[in-house]
């Protein structure tokens, strides 16, 4: 079968034929209906080295941990419920499945993932960015009629910023909040819908792209531009006192300055971006008992909660949707800035 795989670091993937894989013990085949292209994936394949970068990320695997697809093998040991034909999203976190952390479905902080082989589908471990793909059983989530090939990127660009905003609920979920989206791509742009089905908050949003603002504000955000009065701006949407929340979906240490400077008093700073920004915090730059916090990826409970979001209708994805052929162009466009939504490559066609 044709796939793209990261075969060497600080290379670009290449487009190969491997064999196509056997489900294990408790694993099933999936027909791969789309996978997302990740900022995550970049990182990869252009920043991991050897000597810097986990051991479990070392080459050759099949790229994509965003991934939905058809089944169409069931290994053994699978229980019942799980049906050929039937669509779902994968959970992509592989932990060890014993710890405290995995049994509450929170592989992301296994306890044992040092001595892992890999991170997850996709990462470590071959991914989706091809035609077929196993997964284990447990990271199922059923999509019922809904479109397979538009959920791809919900298994980490919807699950991402919905577990972060869900540990933000208790400063959002009150009268007359606000909220900041940094960073309008593809995590933004859902953060800003997830917000809006959950609470009641006004959305503040911003980034360097007239186009993904305008994106945003079809969704029901106020947006922001960039400038040296940004922070002053986004105080003055809020009456002076600052937003409740800011997600920082950028990282860099522009970004996370602009984060500090609107938050208002008991406030909190999630910074979601992997940009590696760093922050000199001191007692009297902030106000009081502001918290500044990092996220990473979420639960395959909290998945579940984001696919009755799409069925429901309340969170759509915006994607560019390639086939396998076109995967390496998918990837350079991702790298360029010049995908307005995210890429998802369907090996199988779409529609």
């Amino acid at each position: 079968m044709r796939a793209v795989v990261f075969e060497q670091y600080q290379s670009p993937p290449v487009l190969a034929d491997v064999a196509r894989p056997v489900p294990g013990a408790g694993e099933v085949l999936l027909k791969v209906a789309g996978a997302g292209a990740c900022h995550s994936d970049v990182a990869v394949f252009r920043e991991f080295s050897k000597e810097h970068g986990p051991a479990q990320l070392r080459p050759s695997f099949v790229l994509g941990h965003e991934n939905s697809g058809w089944v169409e093998e069931i290994g053994p040991g699978v229980g019942v419920g799980i049906e050929i034909g039937a669509a779902y999203l994968v959970y992509g976190p592989m932990g060890c499945g014993h710890c405290p952390a995995c049994s509450r479905g929170q592989d992301t902080y296994c306890e044992n993932a040092a001595t892992m082989p890999h991170l997850a589908v996709g990462l470590g471990r071959d991914g989706g960015m091809a035609e077929y793909v196993t997964v284990p059983a447990r990271n199922l989530v059923p999509l019922g009629d809904a479109d397979p090939v538009a959920a791809a990127p919900l298994s980490d660009a919807g699950l991402t910023p919905y577990h972060a905003i869900k540990k933000s609920l208790p400063v959002l979920q009150r009268g007359g909040a606000t909220a900041l989206v940094i960073g309008l791509g593809g995590l933004g742009q859902l953060a800003v819908q997830i917000i809006r089905a959950l609470t009641g908050t006004t959305v503040i949003a911003t980034d360097t792209k007239p186009d993904a603002m305008r994106r945003a504000e079809d969704a029901g955000a106020v947006t922001v531009p960039g400038g040296p009065d940004q922070a002053a701006a986004i105080r003055e949407l809020t009456g002076g006192r600052g937003v409740d929340a800011v997600f920082d979906f950028v990282g860099v240490a522009p970004t996370i300055a602009l984060a500090m400077g609107s938050v208002a008093l008991q406030g909190r700073v999630t910074v979601v971006g992997i940009a590696g920004g760093a922050y000199e915090w001191n007692f009297y730059g902030v106000p009081y008992e502001v918290e500044l916090t990092s996220t990473y990826w979420g639960t395959i409970e909290e998945l579940h909660e984001v696919v009755a979001l799409y069925r429901s209708g309340a969170i759509t994805p915006d994607v560019e949707v390639f086939p396998l052929d076109d995967a390496l162009e998918a990837y350079r466009r991702l790298e360029a800035g010049e995908l307005s939504g995210r890429a998802v490559v369907a090996p199988h066609g779409h529609g």
